[in-house]
């Protein structure tokens, strides 16, 4: 497993559109510190920068990749291996790619510029957010053998994250106006890994009081130690569903 995973980052880590991700990472993270006359500033266009291509090339880049690699993994498939070792360590090798060339482009930056807590929060955030979409990706992959459908498929999944969604919790407020729905706004916020890592940043910005009394509920829960910790796991659960649903479909697929 070891080996595949190695053999699986050296390959990715030589692929040109990963080292152009991280090139446009930094230069854009970069330039955006250098613009603006405050840091606080720059780590606003920076989460933006980093809720809307992150996940964007997390997504289709993995996708595309397991579609062609789709020969390797039959062969090692037909070796005396375990489909779930081989599964996890396509998994491992692109989350663990991705993750560093986020952190060479965005990371190293953001830690010379604003080495604050807000700054290492957005990092985390960012490398958390690669290392899901990877794992939705795997999952689109996984349940289709059309190559197109799974690209359409992984890419409408980040549209429903960073748009869609947004819309249908802004249509439910105004649906139900005449409800006190702050406090179920708690639970919501959770089935959107991107509005999750949005929150945990701007309350490090805080700026919680520029988002109304909504904002007030996200500080007294998400802002204290356990509302933290539950955050995080959720984060984490989010790596781990779609990961496991899609081991599953791969150790029933007939390849």
């Amino acid at each position: 497993m070891i080996k595949i995973i190695k053999y699986i980052l050296l390959d990715i880590l030589r692929n040109k559109m990963v080292l152009g991700y991280a090139v446009f990472l930094f230069a854009i993270t970069f330039t955006v510190f250098s613009l603006e006359d405050s840091t606080q500033k720059g780590l606003l266009s920076m989460l933006n920068l980093v809720l809307f291509i992150v996940p964007l090339v997390s997504v289709i880049f993995s996708t595309i990749y397991v579609y062609n690699s789709s020969e390797f993994i039959e062969l090692l498939v037909s070796q005396p291996l375990k489909r779930s070792s081989i599964w996890l360590s396509i998994f491992v090798g692109l989350a663990g790619a991705l993750s560093l060339a986020f952190f060479a482009g965005a990371g190293l930056p953001m830690l010379f510029y604003e080495p604050s807590p807000t700054g290492l929060m957005l990092l985390l955030m960012g490398l958390l957010i690669s290392v899901i979409f990877v794992a939705i990706a795997m999952l689109a992959a996984v349940h289709t053998r059309d190559k197109a459908k799974g690209i359409g498929f992984a890419i409408l999944l980040w549209i429903y994250f960073s748009l869609l969604f947004d819309g249908l919790v802004l249509f439910l407020l105004f649906q139900f106006a005449d409800y006190p729905l702050e406090k179920a706004m708690i639970g919501i916020s959770a089935l959107n890994p991107i509005d999750l890592g949005r929150i945990l940043v701007l309350l490090k910005m805080d700026v919680s009081a520029l988002m109304g009394y909504t904002g007030a509920v996200f500080k007294e829960f998400y802002g204290t130690d356990k509302g933290l910790i539950v955050s995080l796991s959720v984060m984490v659960l989010w790596i781990a569903l779609p990961l496991l649903y899609s081991l599953k479909k791969f150790n029933r697929k007939d390849l």
